[in-house]
């Protein structure tokens, strides 16, 4: 992970304010939802994307009961059914 050099304090609501350059570099438009991650002590903000429950793939999603799930899991899960 490489350091921006930036620091931002966290205001009394708990917010910190992304820089502009870095929601432009990584696509973070207002109103965009981002996920939080812990790892270890570090916190994470990553651009929320559509992505499979299964395998985490973003591309051909399609929803199921409320799940998304990729073409190629939805074709693994009639796999498994069909030779049930």
């Amino acid at each position: 992970m490489k350091s921006a050099g930036i620091i931002r304090r966290v205001d009394e609501l708990g917010r910190v304010v992304i820089p502009i350059d870095m929601r432009l570099q990584l696509g973070i438009k207002e109103k965009d939802p981002v996920e939080i991650y812990i790892d270890g002590s570090s916190l994470i903000l990553e651009k929320h994307e559509k992505k499979c429950v299964f395998c985490g793939c973003t591309k051909k999603l399609v929803d199921f009961k409320d799940k998304i799930i990729c073409e190629k899991c939805v074709k693994n899960i009639i796999k498994i059914n069909n030779h049930k």
